[in-house]
């Protein structure tokens, strides 16, 4: 009995050089058309040269990609245009991502200082807010010497005052000091030693050498007073908010 003949079907002839070429030149355009597109619906989102690098970086990688998914693999032109729909797709995701990521990160600043009671938050260039708590005043956490401290601020202190638990933290050697200095404060004369603070940070804001006291009696928290204040470029109270700028 006779077999049946197998029909051969003809093998589709793979791009050749010049064609890959051109799709690749393709790919590169079409970047340029995402990039220009997007850069005219967020025109705030590039500025500087921090963000062109970061542009490039996506678009060298791009290229990369696109390169050898061209010329290493053997695949038909229609098969490689759907190829490249798709990573322009994955492109055009990243650059959205790249643009939108400081509205983004300052949303995410603004939830963390409304959950996190007394978080120093950066909310512009060389600016940092802190909310106040549910019964009006403002704590912020900072730290001296690098131990964490929680501050109470104070404009009705004249000075930057630990209570004697932070100051041991900080590495203070509370016993060896004298309790000669005399201040007002909300319950009275208060009685303290001065001292230098090596560093006072508060979020981002950052000093060095402070002048400071440690306080003789046990107190509920350390005290921001003016000499803080005073050393910031400008602070203001507005609608449940202190915003320092420094």
């Amino acid at each position: 009995m006779a077999q049946p003949l197998l029909k051969l079907q003809p093998q589709q002839e793979p791009p050749r050089p010049r064609q890959r070429w051109l799709v690749l030149l393709a790919i590169v355009a079409a970047f340029g058309v995402v990039i220009w597109a997007l850069s005219a619906l967020f025109p705030d989102a590039i500025s500087g040269q921090g963000d062109m690098a970061g542009i490039a970086y996506f678009v060298a990688w791009g290229a990369l990609v696109a390169s050898g998914l061209v010329f290493s693999r053997q695949v038909s032109v229609g098969q490689t245009a759907r190829n490249i729909a798709l990573w322009l797709g994955i492109f055009a995701i990243l650059a959205i991502a790249y643009m939108l990521k400081d509205p983004f990160q300052a949303t995410v600043l603004r939830m963390q200082s409304q959950l996190i009671s007394g978080s120093a938050v950066e909310t512009a260039s060389h600016e940092v807010t802190i909310n106040a708590d549910e019964n009006g005043d403002f704590y912020v956490w900072g730290s001296v010497n690098g131990a964490t401290v929680r501050f109470a601020v104070d404009t009705g202190a004249s000075d930057i005052v630990l209570s004697p638990f932070d100051a041991k933290r900080a590495g203070l050697d509370t016993a060896s000091l004298t309790y000669g200095g005399q201040y007002e404060t909300a319950n009275g004369i208060g009685h303290g030693a001065f001292v230098t603070l090596d560093r006072l940070n508060v979020g981002p804001i950052a000093f060095v050498s402070v002048p400071a006291s440690v306080n003789g009696t046990a107190m509920r928290s350390s005290l921001l007073g003016m000499t803080f204040l005073k050393r910031l470029k400008s602070f203001e109270f507005s609608k449940g908010k202190l915003v320092l700028r420094y």
